[in-house]
């Protein structure tokens, strides 16, 4: 990476890591290095929109995910942690980008009209994770782990609502992720794969099999065996790149194959209880 990237990668995890805080121009001026009188210029050229708009898409990203996965979260506490002094100034702000308040965003999550507003802030954490990225990979006898799942099947963009669900059923059942692991079976490569034939399963470890239940949570496990593991540190956004990694250029080098079961994930640390930039991924491929 020149130190020209370095730059405004440095701009993005500085924006993460103070979201919380007033973001002036010329706070962000001088984390970069750069001169006030071409900041936005140079900016919107690297980012493809403003530093405005990127903080204002992160905050609601934030927002949006407290609503919907930790209910928690008064809606004043983060209307005022997303940067905005009145509840009714959040909503209007809101409203405007999801179509729905935040209490009736809340009640029914739809994450539609967010997927085609946050796709330039994607092609930018997939653009900085391809220029940056160093993978350390390290290869593990992974144990049989028995798992509760909720299969997603359909488009990535409605995954959310799922993951909805599965948190719904794993508080009822008392398996909190300070007790219990958090997995993710990826059966399909979303740039390849056609919306309505995605899978993708959402899970936890369990010590018990898991009863018949309203939810649809049924029993699988994670059979043992030897597994590729590379820790990702960061958003979602940049795993893609890590998973290609694993798939190409380690595999290929490796004289290892693949074994018959799909590349899981185990969540360490979640968004938004940290930073999207400390989000902590461990990514499994099993292998023989």
């Amino acid at each position: 990476m020149t130190q020209y990237q370095h730059r405004f990668v440095s701009i993005v995890h500085y924006i993460e890591a103070h979201l919380d805080e007033p973001l002036d121009i010329d706070r962000l001026c001088q984390q970069a290095c750069l001169s006030r009188y071409h900041f936005h210029r140079q900016c919107s050229a690297f980012f493809g929109m403003s530093v405005i708009s990127l903080v204002r898409l992160l905050r609601l990203k934030r927002a949006a995910f407290q609503l919907a996965f930790r209910d928690d979260h008064k809606v004043v506490d983060i209307a005022l942690a997303s940067g905005y002094e009145s509840h009714e100034a959040f909503s209007r702000a809101f409203k405007k980008h999801f179509y729905k308040s935040p209490f009736e965003f809340r009640k029914a999550p739809d994450w539609d009209p967010w997927h085609t507003l946050y796709e330039p802030v994607l092609a930018l954490r997939t653009k900085i994770m391809n220029e940056t990225a160093e993978f350390n990979v390290a290869v593990i006898d992974y144990p049989q782990t028995p798992i509760a799942v909720m299969e997603h099947r359909g488009s990535p963009n409605l995954l959310g609502s799922t993951i909805h669900q599965f948190i719904a059923w794993r508080k009822r059942n008392h398996l909190p992720p300070g007790q219990s692991k958090t997995f993710n079976l990826l059966y399909d490569d979303p740039s390849v794969t056609e919306p309505d034939n995605f899978r993708f399963d959402i899970g936890c470890s369990v010590d018990h099999p898991v009863k018949e239940n309203d939810y649809g949570v049924v029993n699988k496990v994670i059979p043992a065996g030897k597994c590729a593991v590379v820790r990702h540190i960061g958003s979602d956004d940049g795993m893609g790149a890590a998973v290609h990694y694993l798939y190409s250029t380690w595999l290929r080098d490796s004289g290892f194959e693949l074994r018959d079961f799909p590349i899981f994930l185990e969540r360490v640390s979640f968004f938004p209880d940290v930073p999207e930039k400390d989000m902590i991924t461990d990514i499994y491929l099993p292998i023989h």
